[in-house]
């Protein structure tokens, strides 16, 4: 009897099975983002980029991945796992099944963040039904209630349609815009969630020799740089004490940024040094006052039309809008538009970007 012919291994094979992500199979756990009011634009094209993020309406979402991903977000404040019962009033949530249901999911959220105690941020938090739900929920998920400080903050909202009651449980123990290089604080720090937004707004282009006056605490450069490379990224500040504080965040960063201490408006640079000036201008709350910013917004905008390239782009944040906004009417050097307008800390600052007439 004649062998079998061996198989031919160049011969043209079945078609191919498709490659599948691993994380398509898996269970898909319901999302919200929380953001700064007049950053939920910049949050949502952020979310588009994230692999597998489904279902999405508007800052909500369904991902079935792993929740460290979501962890990545630079533009959002904190990330929530949400999970709905139909329960007409938060009390129904004390019944057996329920509170089994809910110790079961804050669990897992606990088991990813590795939260050491919880608390709750709902409206109402120190009624007797909430006191009641603290106390159980200490002993079922054997973690303490800080009613201040805990570290999983479990918010509880009506669901949209008004048929139960959403349970949201923030995914880490801090907010994600609570950086972990930030060491070092400063009175007046910008926030790193509008850093990011200001940058990614101005256009972020790896040829770009950057420049941040006024660099305080280092935000706007060490966001920056965690987003990509850049042909040159430098920081002044008049103040030795916020350099040695940039400097101090730049190496939790684990970033090689260049920061000196120097006055933004006679750095002795030559003429069309930056292709891009990011700034957070001092708003005379907490840095400067309004009296010294009659005198220093003028000086600055013809300071930094001399060290911006022909094409070059300039960021301002501030919260003295109309003092800004009259100074650019004053002017015949910039064109201006803005950017966005955010909510941050009761103020409510602006961002715009300006470009060479």
């Amino acid at each position: 009897m004649p062998r079998p012919a061996r198989p031919d291994r160049n011969a043209p094979k079945g078609r191919p099975r498709p490659k599948v992500d691993h994380r398509t199979r898996q269970p898909a756990r319901e999302y919200e983002l929380d953001v700064l009011a007049g950053l939920e634009d910049v949050a949502a094209t952020e979310l588009s980029g994230v692999p597998l993020a489904r279902d999405v309406r508007g800052l909500r979402f369904w991902f079935p991945g792993s929740p460290e991903r979501l962890t990545r977000l630079r533009s959002v404040v904190a990330v929530y796992r949400i999970q709905t019962w139909d329960v007409p009033r938060p009390r129904g949530l004390l019944g057996n099944q329920q509170l089994s249901e809910l110790t079961a999911y804050l669990r897992e959220v606990i088991e990813v963040g590795g939260h050491q105690s919880f608390r709750f941020g709902a409206a109402g938090k120190d009624s007797p039904v909430m006191q009641r739900l603290a106390e159980e929920l200490q002993g079922t998920l054997n973690l303490p209630h800080d009613p201040e400080a805990g570290e999983l903050l479990i918010r509880l909202r009506p669901s949209g349609d008004g048929q139960g009651w959403e349970v949201l449980a923030r995914i880490t123990p801090r907010p994600i815009s609570a950086r972990p290089w930030r060491v070092c604080n400063m009175a007046g720090g910008l926030n790193a969630t509008i850093a990011y937004a200001a940058h990614k707004l101005a256009g972020q282009r790896d040829a770009d020799r950057i420049f941040n006056p006024m660099s305080g605490s280092g935000t706007l450069l060490i966001e920056r740089d965690l987003m990509g490379p850049s042909a040159a990224l430098v920081g002044v500040d008049i103040n030795p004490e916020a350099v040695r504080c940039a400097q101090e965040n730049i190496r939790a960063a684990k970033r090689q940024i260049e920061v000196a201490h120097r006055d933004a408006l006679h750095t002795d640079l030559p003429a069309r040094s930056f292709d891009l000036i990011m700034a957070d201008l001092p708003w005379g709350d907490a840095i400067s006052s309004h009296g010294a910013n009659e005198t220093l917004y003028p000086a600055f905008l013809t300071e930094m039309h001399r060290l911006t390239s022909q094409r070059g782009r300039l960021c301002v944040i501030t919260h003295e809008i109309r003092l800004f906004e009259r100074v650019l009417q004053n002017q015949q050097k910039w064109h201006a538009h803005e950017l966005f307008q955010v909510a941050s800390g009761g103020h409510h600052p602006k961002a715009y970007l300006l470009s060479k007439r």
